[in-house]
């Protein structure tokens, strides 16, 4: 008989998202909220079990645990049947006629017939209940996935990927397991321990019971303890699993910078160091499971040993039948069997809770910018934009905009340009909403964005950035994605408007050529070009071009400033620009410095005023000089 905890080496979770305990006091204070965490947890999971309105939920509960105790019940009956057919190959049958008529064989089959109808009351009651399981798994998930979608921009970028997606991931396996292991494990265990005490209670004596329950006490205490143990020292196993995979996905996702310059083996070694830091701790929570699982068999062992004893006596005295000691046995094998896995049980649940409290966590982390209760669709008559007053900080100590005040009027195409860090992306920012105001406001056809609601206020701008992300599919999708439902030939039309329609058709596959992972495989003109089809097929009123061409050289930006012009007729165009020579033919500029307007007019009317837009002309050329 084994009774070794299992440790699962899949992969570990990030129980704290901070730094490892280091003392008794940290511990204590973290498990008391992690006990706090785990009763909101359960609250949270409960109506995905008993979900108001949903019916057919509630009876696939209600079946999958009469199945579960029907499981139990032929179970805990199951040893009887091994019993009678002991004792009546040794001649000392006895109990009622029709049982004693079944003979020996007909015992055994009937024991085999219990141990086969057990396991398909179990199977019974997985089936029944992996609807229910699954459809809590993908709400939840949805939930999750919406929630962080539904996030404002300053929580996305103080947070890693790799370590949100742990979260999200670890969440939804602890919900998985929760309701697996906590409903199909503990329940059941305690349960089935409930019967065969009562059997063994009331038909032998009570020092059988004494002795199983002082056994499975020991256990359970000795169990909990170096289990409470082991989580502390995973901890810092899972900081350190986190850390390494944050690492290796931000590396990746940086691979061409880490091409660029020539550190594969600089980030091969930051990786290395955190798995050796990884494989410390994994080292401390393999000796202490060894600790553990020996622990574990001495306690399960001397209590078999001592009910066997016990029992071995009374077939000796002629009290009991040698089936009777054999049914014992096989009850104490019956129990120490699920009692094998409660560490890692009690460890995963545990563990799980805590996943599933950083997973709500999240979902109760409130958007910074949403919308406000009375807030109405956005109304776009002529899409004129226009900024009151407008003052913004991301660190209220360091404010970037100091009360902006602009207006582009209807159908105009108005450039913003400035230095490095005057705020000029800000404003950009601020029109889409990813930031609220934090004085004065911004208004387009006179109303205030922060009354107006995000779905349509999105709808209704377009945004062709600097660098072009694409999704790792097909062109076709990528220019799609500015309007999924739109036909294959409206698709087509705002390709050849963004003038790559043609470049596209020379490529083997097509529109069904795959751009890879952020449009690797295709050039900078291509991808803008692409991003120009994708926001020409949205059609917004408005358009916000944020250094839409600054990352290409200057015959690609050329080309594609003629995309961009022909895209900007009829709509309100406001360009974010630091090259000058993309913005010469706007209606109006504005020249932005320090948070403040200092200079606005058309591109000659600067160059006479001779001031701050005259000044960055003149280097630009100079600059443009000298590359040539």
């Amino acid at each position: 008989m084994s009774t070794t905890t299992s440790d699962p080496a899949e992969d570990p979770a990030d129980p704290a998202a901070g730094e490892a305990p280091q003392s008794g006091g940290p511990d204590e204070v973290r498990d008391r909220a992690e006990r706090r965490s785990a009763v909101r947890t359960i609250a949270r999971v409960a109506p995905y079990l008993w979900p108001q309105g949903e019916a057919w939920v509630k009876r696939r509960v209600v079946a999958a645990l009469i199945a579960l105790v029907l499981a139990k019940l032929v179970a805990v009956g199951t040893p009887f049947f091994y019993k009678a057919a002991v004792d009546a190959l040794g001649g000392e049958a006895s109990g009622p006629a029709w049982f004693l008529a079944l003979g020996a064989v007909g015992l055994t089959v009937a024991y085999g017939m219990a141990r086969l109808l057990n396991v398909g009351f179990q199977q019974l009651r997985d089936v029944v209940f992996t609807r229910v399981g699954q459809r809590a798994l993908r709400r939840l998930a949805l939930e999750t996935f919406a929630h962080i979608h539904r996030l404002s921009l300053r929580y996305h970028i103080t947070r890693r990927t790799g370590g949100l997606s742990r979260i999200i991931e670890r969440g939804v396996k602890g919900v998985d397991f929760l309701l697996r292991f906590l409903l199909f494990s503990i329940g059941p265990l305690i349960l089935e321990l409930a019967l065969v005490a009562a059997v063994l209670f009331f038909l032998f004596d009570v020092w059988y019971l004494a002795t199983i329950v002082v056994t499975i006490t020991l256990y359970v205490w000795f169990t909990f303890r170096v289990t409470e143990w082991r989580v502390r020292i995973r901890r810092e196993m899972n900081r350190q699993d986190t850390d390494a995979n944050q690492k290796a996905i931000d590396s990746l996702l940086n691979f061409e910078t880490v091409k660029y310059f020539n550190n594969e083996d600089w980030e091969a070694a930051r990786y290395d160091n955190a798995m050796r830091q990884y494989e410390t701790a994994a080292i401390k929570t393999n000796y202490t499971l060894g600790f553990l699982n020996f622990g574990q068999a001495f306690l399960i062992t001397t209590g078999l040993v001592v009910v066997m004893v016990m029992a071995a006596y009374g077939v000796q005295r002629g009290d009991m039948t040698v089936g009777d000691f054999v049914m014992v046995n096989a009850y104490m094998i019956q129990i120490t069997t699920p009692l094998n896995f409660l560490g890692t049980v009690y460890r995963e649940i545990r563990q799980s809770l805590v996943d599933m409290g950083e997973m709500f966590d999240l979902l109760e982390q409130p958007p910074d910018v949403r919308d406000a209760p009375d807030a109405r669709p956005l109304a776009v008559s002529g899409g004129e934009v226009v900024l009151d007053r407008v003052a913004f900080g991301y660190d209220p100590a360091r404010p970037i905009l100091k009360g902006v005040s602009l207006r582009v009027g209807p159908g105009e195409t108005v450039a913003i340009v400035g230095p490095s860090g005057s705020g000029k992306s800000t404003i950009g920012r601020l029109l889409f909403r990813f930031y609220d105001v934090t004085g004065g406001a911004l208004r387009i056809d006179g109303q205030d964005l922060r009354e107006v609601t995000l779905e349509s206020l999105h709808a209704a701008i377009g945004v062709v950035p600097q660098d072009t992300v694409l999704f790792n599919d097909s062109i076709y999708y990528n220019i799609a994605y500015g309007r999924p439902e739109a036909s294959r030939e409206e698709v087509e039309q705002a390709a050849r408007a963004a003038r790559i329609h043609d470049f596209i058709m020379t490529l083997p596959e097509g529109y069904d050529t795959q751009v890879g992972e952020r449009g690797l495989k295709l050039s900078g003109g291509e991808k803008q070009r692409v991003g120009i089809a994708r926001t020409i097929l949205k059609n917004p009123p408005i358009l916000l071009l944020d250094e839409a061409t600054s990352a290409l050289d200057t015959q690609t930006e050329q080309s594609i400033q003629d995309s961009l012009r022909a895209m900007g007729r009829g709509r309100t165009v406001i360009t974010i620009a630091h090259r000058l020579s993309t913005v010469v033919d706007a209606d109006r500029i504005v020249v932005l410095e320090d948070g403040e307007i200092v200079e606005e007019g058309t591109h000659d009317a600067l160059l006479v005023r001779d001031g701050r837009y005259a000044a960055m002309w003149q280097r630009q050329r100079v600059q443009a000089a000298q590359e040539e």
